[in-house]
Parts: C-alpha cells; sequence; structure tokens
C-alpha cells in the first residue's frame, strides 16, 4: 500500500484505478458512473427522487464515491451485499480488513462504509426513544405548549405522527397570524409525504387565551380536512393551544 497527499492508504487496485482515470483509459465494455444518463445516477437521483429512491447499492455507492477499473462503484456495492445475503446488518458486521479484501474498496471506503452502518444503527436507537404517543388532544397540547407559551403572536403548526399516533415530525406553517394564505394546504400535504406520515394534525395558538375558534379557523379546519381526505390521510384534530387549556375540535365533535 501507498499513503496519497492526505495520508489515506490505497490498495494496489486503487492505485493503478487512478492511474487509469488520469490517463483517460475506460475499458471498452464498462461506462462509468459520470457516463450513466442523468436519471440512473445515484446523487442525481437523490436529489430529484429522494433518498428513499434508490437501492441499498446505490446509497452505498455514494458513500464510497468510485469503483475500481473493472466495475463501478454501485457494482462493486451490489456484489459486497450478495456475498451478505443483501443484509445490511451482515455488511455492518464485516471488519475493515475483509471490505478490503474487494478490489475498488481501501481503507478509506471501509471505514466510510462501516461508520454509515454504525451511525444508522445508533440513528433506529434514538428514534425510537424520541417518539412520542400523540394520539390524544392533551398529548399534542403538552407537545405544543412550550413552543407557543410565551409568544404574542399567533403561530400556526401541523404535527405529523404514523399510524400507531408516534410522533415523526412537527412543522411551523406560519407565525403572525393563521390565514388561508398562510395555512397553505400544499405544504401539509408535502411536509406529510416527505415523511410517510399516515396522521396529520394541525394547531395554533391563541395570544389572548380565547379558546373560542373563529370562522376563518373553521374554515381552514374543512379545508385541510378535505385535503387529508383525498390524500388518504387521518386529520386527526385542530387544537388552539392556550396557557389556561386546549380547544379540541374533535372533542367538540367538529371533525
Amino acid at each position: 500500500m501507498e499513503k496519497t497527499k492526505d495520508g489515506i492508504l490505497l490498495t494496489s487496485g486503487e492505485r493503478q484505478d487512478r492511474r487509469s482515470a488520469a490517463s483517460g483509459f475506460i475499458e471498452p465494455d464498462k461506462l462509468s458512473i459520470s457516463q450513466w444518463a442523468e436519471d440512473d445516477k445515484p446523487r442525481e437521483k437523490l436529489m430529484t427522487l429522494g433518498a428513499d429512491s434508490l437501492s441499498n447499492a446505490e446509497l452505498l455507492a455514494i458513500l464510497i464515491g468510485s469503483g475500481s477499473r473493472k466495475e463501478s462503484a454501485v457494482d462493486l456495492m451490489k456484489r459486497l451485499l450478495g456475498d451478505c445475503e443483501n443484509n445490511l446488518n451482515a455488511v455492518g458486521r464485516l471488519s475493515i480488513s475483509e471490505l478490503m479484501k474487494y478490489h475498488g474498496i481501501g481503507e478509506a471506503k471501509a471505514i466510510t462504509i462501516l461508520a454509515a452502518c454504525e451511525l444508522g444503527k445508533r440513528r433506529e436507537h434514538e428514534e425510537h426513544l424520541k417518539r412520542k404517543d400523540l394520539g390524544s388532544p392533551d398529548a399534542i397540547y403538552h407537545h405544543l405548549l412550550p413552543r407557543v407559551r410565551d409568544l404574542d403572536v399567533e403561530e400556526a403548526y401541523i404535527v405529523l405522527m404514523n399510524q400507531n399516533f408516534k410522533h415523526l415530525k412537527t412543522h411551523c406553517l406560519s407565525h403572525g397570524g393563521i390565514t388561508e394564505t398562510a395555512v397553505d394546504v400544499r405544504v401539509i400535504i408535502r411536509e406529510a409525504l416527505k415523511v410517510n406520515a399516515t396522521v396529520v394534525a394541525l394547531a395554533h395558538n391563541h395570544p389572548s387565551g380565547n379558546l373560542k375558534p373563529s370562522k376563518q379557523d373553521d374554515q381552514i379546519t374543512k379545508q385541510v380536512q378535505e385535503a387529508c381526505r383525498v390524500m388518504r390521510l387521518h386529520f386527526l384534530d385542530h387544537i388552539i393551544v392556550t396557557d389556561g387549556g386546549y380547544y379540541s375540535y374533535r372533542d367538540e365533535g367538529k371533525i
């Protein structure tokens, strides 16, 4: 092995790959990812279609950046996954030396793969710890109260959940008032789809402490409810939050 200027160890195969790339040599029956159609390139697919549209091999290919002279990064990762029965947990259990046995994977790439696998495990653990059960008006109220308790203007939020009413995301829709313009149903649907939410709750505060909903509150509630119905999302509730309590459209039989 030899080191690059930045201290990264390279295998003999990686040294050859760099020499080939520098000389412009590409095997006639092989195309590098840079020569693929734009829609097939992993990075471009992720940017336009989202990370969930990529296969495991494509996601790993983005991490390692390049393959070898004989195969693209995607093909290399397909081969690695195939040897691991297409199981990412099995990939994460490999050692650095075991990963480096694959032509095209040097020390730096092996470390990157294992670091990504470890982050995936930690993320899964943290998500389970942080997800709250927000299936009741009282739970949503106490979830949002710390955000709006000291505000002197209205803010509107959507609270997004999975089918078990576990919290996925809370997104601020507007600051300074709740209107049809501020509460854009298109934004609500977009945010729900981004996190694969199936349950949506709308909420906003009344700094005055008045729990009575306005006609505009009623109108926006109907618009959001209809949009969720069309998109097959469960509209759980619209809650008005004040320091002293809350108003639930569902509890009042208005949803």
